[in-house]
């Protein structure tokens, strides 16, 4: 069997566009339908409505008059601020198209890189029991040109209505709309000062990018020669190559979490916040790790995968829902406690509103309570049913993970979640699928010269 090679059949495929075709239809209903709280009549325009509500935030930043009395009080002014932001925002469907649109090619940037990650890792660790699934987290990986086309290009088309520091009149001191917070932030988004174009920022998209798809394609190159040619000369340059990538991932998906995702919040920063979105693409990556390796062995691939192997994929589901559960906890629990309000915004426009606080719980409850549950059992892991159960829960869990970073901070109180954002998630994941299965169905499922065949054949738990 070290030449079985994965068949994406035409039934496969019909599978993949149906499921694409229902996104698409569930996308045009909810644009024909949208159930948002719009506050119609107000005068604010889409593209400044944003702007207004931080420049009210940012006088309160640049003094110290505003005074809390307490938790109490600070609870009710800040609740009344987020009520009044959704007023502000006034967005409507198109506006909440683009944030999807956005928060898509996130979450499906970070598959595709946790893909590349996984592979590496298990290179520069000369991990053993692995080596009859890297080929899954390697075909992830080939959604990484996609995703960096999909992303320079959507950023172009939704910068204004996402991130509201791309706005040049926040940077003008003679303007009424000045916030002297986010200008001192310029130099991160510019490469001087504020109200051109943010080449720092595209810069470091790029360069990403970039990096990401040149390593992507190195170790590729090398897995699949290995395959023709063998020899230990390729194992010890894919080790090489997956440690260079391990580093530069290191800085790369950190600085990309604070780009892509917290910027969009531009008053508020946590200094956790990379170690958070590598948490949520780490564990939802994993899932779909397993997620696949399950499917594929029920249609009769990989014979050689045991019970041993699904149990150590469940282990890592189980235990990295708890890791990311730790890390927002930690954020969680030291903005609570220290109570300052340019920090604690941020939970309360998602905790105590009434438009998100159900997401806040289901979040918790999706990606920590219910795998925590069902995969504490040593036979949970090793079966199929729970698995796959698992894994699609926790994959559609930290959908809404994303959701809850990017929508209250973009839409204010006029966020919804209804068809237009699962059409949106399942046009993208069946695009995400058909490249991965197409990469799958195009060299070996199997690396056969891997030197840890041995081990994995015999891997034992």
């Amino acid at each position: 069997m070290a030449n079985e090679k994965f068949d994406f059949s035409a039934g496969l495929k019909k599978k993949v566009f149906i499921a694409f075709a229902i996104g698409a239809v569930m996308l045009l209903v909810g644009g024909l339908f949208p159930q948002t709280n719009e506050h119609h009549g107000d005068d604010h325009g889409s593209d400044h409505a944003t702007e207004e509500h931080h420049d009210a935030g940012s006088d309160s930043h640049g003094d110290d008059t505003h005074s809390y009395n307490g938790a109490e009080d600070f609870e009710a002014v800040t609740v009344a601020d987020s009520a009044e932001a959704g007023e502000e925002h006034g967005a409507g469907w198109f506006k909440r198209f683009k944030v999807d649109l956005w928060i898509n090619n996130v979450y499906f940037t970070g598959l595709a890189l946790i893909g590349i990650f996984f592979f590496a890792l298990q290179y520069a660790a000369q991990a053993g029991w692995s080596a009859y699934i890297v080929r899954i987290p390697l075909a992830m990986g080939q959604w990484i040109v996609p995703a960096g086309i999909l992303m320079l290009l959507t950023w172009f088309f939704v910068n204004h209505d996402v991130f509201h520091w791309t706005h040049s009149n926040l940077y003008d001191p003679t303007d009424s709309h000045y916030d002297e917070l986010i200008a001192g932030k310029s130099g991160f988004f510019f490469f001087g000062e504020g109200g051109g174009f943010p080449t720092f920022f595209i810069a470091r998209m790029v360069i990403f990018f970039v990096l990401w798809a040149w390593l992507f394609t190195k170790l590729k190159n090398l897995s699949l020669a290995e395959d023709e040619l063998g020899g230990d000369g390729y194992w010890f340059k894919m080790r090489k190559w997956s440690a260079i990538f391990l580093v530069i991932f290191a800085v790369s998906s950190s600085v990309s979490a604070w780009d892509w995702v917290m910027s969009v919040d531009t008053h508020w920063f946590s200094t956790m916040f990379g170690w958070y979105v590598f948490a949520s693409w780490w564990v939802t990556g994993l899932a779909f790790i397993t997620l696949v390796t399950v499917l594929l062995k029920e249609a009769g691939y990989l014979p050689q995968v045991t019970s041993n192997h699904l149990h150590d994929l469940g282990k890592f589901v189980f235990a990295f829902s708890i890791f990311w559960t730790y890390v927002w906890f930690s954020q969680f629990l030291l903005i609570y406690y220290a109570n300052i309000p340019e920090e604690s915004v941020y939970f309360v426009e998602r905790f105590l509103s009434d438009k998100y606080s159900p997401f806040f719980f289901i979040n918790i409850i999706l990606n920590f309570i219910f795998p925590f549950l069902v995969l504490m059992t040593r036979d949970a892991k090793r079966l199929n049913v729970f698995l796959k159960m698992v894994c699609i829960v926790v994959m559609f869990g930290h959908f809404i993970d994303f959701y809850l970073m990017m929508t209250p901070g973009t839409m204010g109180q006029n966020g919804f979640f209804g068809f237009t954002e699962i059409g949106m998630f399942l046009m993208f994941g069946s695009a995400f699928v058909f490249v991965v299965l197409r990469a799958l169905s195009s060299y070996a499922l199997v690396p056969k010269n891997h030197p840890m065949l041995g081990e994995a054949k015999h891997h034992h738990i």
